[in-house]
């Protein structure tokens, strides 16, 4: 029974490890290739110099393509809407900042989803690409006329607002640019092209995203603890959600296919079409220098592309909020990478939010969920510290059994006798050698989702707890809760009743080490979930202790 006891513990500690390996993103990569497109690091714009658009110089303009409809010099346009703060130019209708409120980087700063140090040879969001390169270099290059702006501000902050950008020149090239913001997160695109009264239809380019390395994501891991998910490309088709790195965006960029949703997205943020329908992605991986770092981070870049021009096609920009996300789409909640435990996960994200409305505390939160939890599971727990009583109390019974055979081999016949004593023995004493595991095993799962719901949910980016823990998706900067939680596993394995021998004794005794190790790094916000289910369970085991009363140890039979 112990042996299978510790070997549950063992099993559980490598489904953590190999959770961590396999589904949680790595550290970025320290040496990433240079590609052609990167541009050298003495042109890169820092984040204070001006925009790539308006250092540009000014081509020479040809007369047989001079504009007809334009503006004369370039400028900014700001929209704000409820919950961003988004910035236009008019050359080329293009996005330059795309600022959210409601989320902060470490420098106080609101989180900007456009990465600061784009280089000008790549395209910015909603940038327009055709067959001809001139083309697209004057649609994406000319100044376009503003509608719909006053003074250079569009208010979308109560209802939605529309802005548009024109543009027409000698050759006859005219385009004509709409964006509808609504209030929160979601932007509806249109795009008229001709050339001499033929309509064109364009790729629309999403440029190297999101953000600064994750949008200054928070969370951590297991071992680095401030590893976050680079950018990714994410899109849903055929039912399912595909998530590709930039590794495996280099040997397949390209895709097709009916999408309910696709874009690229960070540990915490999004950028993406929203039912398209049936359409073109092309991916591209772009080095990106990122402050801090010594060497460029793999950025993203995505162009789409439909088998008609763009009408009111629908974006979402913006946190990978569950709540958000299904009310702009029920399958959009599914960019949230939860992992294979989602199903658990989103119930568990629910009931903390319901928990968070009332104590108005994440981190209490947290320990009211898990005082909930504990609940549930405290009859399976009660039983199973019963039957390992049980278990301890026909020890000396199963060691004399086993005393009897010690000196036959595995494989001879008459070990079989052994075998079949000890089951009368479990019968005889009516003992479940199996009941003191489950419980165990099913606080494992709880235990998983609630890392992934921490580590990946961005209602606990920047949560603080109380003191010192500011940010419960990040580890303890001071590693009190984990050494506390190691404390309280030395604590309760001490006082859970054990039929193991001495020196499996001591080995479960290195249980609570390697789990401390392993939680160093992890989210503070699980780490404080696990110490209040240990301190619930070294109650639970005093509370059982006393009601069954203190162990009468069975003497041994004699043998037949």
């Amino acid at each position: 029974m112990e042996r299978r006891i510790f070997l549950a513990v063992i099993l559980g500690a490598l489904v953590m490890y190999g959770w961590q390996a396999l589904f949680m993103p790595p550290p970025p990569a320290t040496t990433p290739a240079k590609t052609p497109t990167e541009a050298p690091a003495a042109t890169r714009p820092t984040p204070a110099a001006p925009s790539a658009a308006a250092a540009a110089p000014a081509a020479p303009v040809d007369p047989a393509v001079a504009p007809v409809k334009g503006e004369s010099s370039e400028r900014e346009i700001v929209v704000e809407t409820a919950a961003a703060e988004i910035v236009l130019t008019n050359r080329g209708a293009r996005v330059l900042h795309w600022r959210l409120k409601d989320y902060q980087d470490p420098s106080g700063q609101r989180v900007d989803l456009i990465p600061s140090n784009v280089p000008p040879d790549q395209p910015r969001p909603f940038a327009l690409r055709v067959d001809d390169p001139q083309v697209t270099r004057r649609l994406n290059e000319s100044l376009y006329q503003v509608r719909g702006d006053a003074g250079g501000r569009v208010d979308a902050r109560t209802s939605a607002a529309t802005i548009a950008f024109e543009f027409e020149d000698a050759s006859g090239l005219r385009a004509r640019k709409e964006f509808r913001f609504e209030p929160r997160h979601v932007v509806a695109f249109t795009a008229d092209i001709s050339s001499s009264g033929t309509t064109i239809n364009p790729t629309i380019q999403w440029g190297p995203g999101l953000g600064d390395l994750g949008a200054a994501s928070s969370g951590g891991s297991y071992f680095t603890g401030n590893a976050v998910q680079p950018p990714q490309a994410v899109y849903h088709r055929d039912g399912d959600v595909e998530r590709l790195k930039a590794d495996a965006v280099a040997s397949q960029p390209v895709h097709e296919g009916q999408f309910r949703f696709a874009g690229i997205d960070d540990h915490y943020f999004l950028a993406a079409l929203v039912n398209p329908g049936q359409a073109r992605l092309e991916f591209r991986s772009v080095p990106l220098p990122v402050a801090g770092r010594d060497a460029p981070i793999q950025f993203l870049s995505a162009a789409y592309r439909l088998p008609q021009p763009p009408r009111a096609l629908k974006l979402y920009v913006g946190p990978k909020q569950f709540d958000v996300l299904r009310a702009v789409d029920g399958e959009l909640v599914r960019a949230i990478d939860f992992g294979i435990f989602s199903w658990m996960v989103v119930p568990l994200l629910s009931a903390l939010k319901w928990l968070y409305g009332f104590l108005g505390n994440y981190g209490w939160a947290i320990i009211a969920l898990t005082i909930l939890l504990n609940l549930v599971l405290f009859y399976p727990r009660h039983r199973s510290v019963v039957a390992m009583r049980k278990m301890q109390q026909i020890q000396p019974e199963m060691k004399a059994i086993q005393d009897r055979y010690a000196n036959l081999k595995a494989t001879d016949p008459a070990k079989q006798k052994m075998n079949t004593e000890i089951m009368n023995l479990y019968r005889e004493r009516g003992v479940n050698p199996a009941s003191g595991c489950v419980p165990m095993l099913l606080t494992m799962p709880v235990l998983l989702a609630f890392y992934s719901l921490l580590a990946m949910s961005i209602e606990l980016r920047g949560a603080p707890f109380a003191g010192w823990i500011r940010d419960l998706s990040a580890p303890d900067p001071y590693f009190v809760i984990p050494l506390l939680m190691g404390i309280t596993m030395f604590w309760q394995q001490k006082i859970t009743p054990t039929a193991a021998d001495p020196t499996q004794q001591r080995i479960m005794m290195i249980m609570p080490i390697m789990f401390t190790a392993m939680m160093a790094f992890s989210p503070s916000g699980v780490v404080l979930y696990w110490t209040v289910s240990q301190l619930w369970a070294i109650g639970q085991q005093y509370l059982t202790n006393r009601l069954i009363g203190p162990p009468a140890l069975a003497t041994a039979r004699r043998g037949k």
